[in-house]
């Protein structure tokens, strides 16, 4: 008998540990819900011997932290990686480039490796919070193996300052098995529409302004990124009609859809396949109005404390057999060459990895002024505090 009521459910560890292996949280948030993070701490104390040997110091020092997104690493890279170097692994997963820059600016992250998508590089190099990257640190990558239209944001002003990790869309989720009698959703005004009505406490939408933001501007037929403020008016209109029907507001939707309290939600195109993937019920979607086409970064910040680290991550990462794990563990697709050649057909077919073109077409890449821009800033706060 026990009066603690801290007490963690074998259902609720389990969430936490699928959580942890699929990188939607932090190490240090995985051992500290658990539990575990104590009894390590005591072991390691008592019996040295447990200690991890990424802990050990070598040459490139004892850790590296990265700053990226849900569900988008292979632990088992990072475990491989640790044991070759000594070098642990710190994840800090962020749910949009909002919040990364906002960390940044405010100064002391800790970081030495971030991921930033393409249409925030520029700010990043204006507002002086990036490194130049010396690429002779980085042999794995060959630049002439990489498609243009996925690398080139990472050049601004002829310097290199990041390489590319992954591309892909943003579009939606949805569980067919509650569908009933209703047609399977092919645009964003049917998802909008359905959330308000037949999904109504059953739809996710991310904590991020440009997606959200960006896919309530399609159901008007406006650009993803449009800054026009009679536009983002009507944008908000509908997101604050939508608000009282949401079941959740974050860019960490994976839980959710998979336990069923979820039905429907924005989502990234790694999510959709391993959702699908895991769930044949659930299917993947791109709004046939448009939407986003992104791709995403390597980056090391001003100030990396563990800078050596930091470049010998990212040289691992993109080792084409290091590389091809993470694709088969995410399903993002890549834009290196040499990886898609290692890669097994099935994926390079997927259509939720390579959509049809005429769905591809019709995707914008996200522009920068989008990130700065304090209209959209406003609108995603009223939104959220509705």
């Amino acid at each position: 008998m026990t009066d603690r009521n801290d007490f963690l459910s074998r259902e609720k560890f389990m969430a936490e540990l699928w959580r942890y292996k699929k990188g939607s949280v932090t190490r240090r948030h995985f051992l500290g819900v658990t539990g575990l993070g104590v009894a390590a701490g005591v072991l390691g104390t008592a019996m040295p011997g447990l200690r991890s040997a990424a802990h050990a110091q070598g040459s490139i020092g004892d850790r590296v932290v990265v700053a990226s997104w849900p569900n988008y690493h292979d632990p088992a890279n990072f475990d491989a990686f640790s044991s070759e170097t000594g070098a642990a692994v710190d994840l800090n997963v962020f749910g949009s480039n909002e919040e990364m820059l906002a960390k940044l600016q405010a100064g002391g992250s800790g970081w030495d490796v971030f991921v930033p998508t393409n249409y925030t590089i520029t700010t990043y190099v204006e507002e002086d919070l990036i490194e130049p990257l010396d690429l002779s640190l980085l042999p794995n990558y060959d630049p002439a193996s990489f498609d243009p239209r996925f690398a080139d944001a990472g050049t601004v002003n002829g310097v290199v300052y990041a390489v590319p990790r992954n591309w892909g869309t943003t579009g939606f989720v949805v569980n067919t098995a509650n569908l009933g009698g209703l047609p399977k959703p092919t645009t964003w005004k049917e998802f909008w529409d359905m959330t308000k009505a037949e999904f109504s406490g059953r739809t996710m939408v991310h904590d991020y302004q440009l997606t959200t933001i960006g896919n309530a501007l399609k159901y008007f037929g406006y650009s993803f990124n449009s800054i026009d403020p009679a536009e983002l008016a009507e944008a908000e209109k509908l997101l604050l009609e939508v608000k009282p029907h949401l079941f959740g507001i974050t860019s960490d939707y994976q839980p959710s859809m998979r336990s069923g309290d979820a039905w429907m939600s924005i989502a990234w195109t790694g999510d959709g396949l391993q959702l699908h993937r895991d769930m044949p019920e659930i299917d993947y979607v791109l709004g046939k109005e448009g939407g986003e086409l992104w791709s995403d970064f390597f980056a090391i910040p001003k100030g990396a404390p563990h800078r050596d680290a930091a470049y010998a991550l990212i040289n691992y990462l993109l080792a084409p057999d290091v590389n091809a794990k993470e694709v088969m563990f995410h399903g993002y697709p890549v834009a290196d060459a040499r990886v898609n050649t290692i890669l097994p057909a099935e994926m390079l077919n997927d259509p939720i990895m390579y959509p049809a073109a005429e769905l591809l077409d019709a995707l914008e890449f996200g522009a920068a002024v989008t990130l700065t821009d304090p209209n959209r800033a406003e609108l995603m706060a009223r939104f959220k505090s509705a």
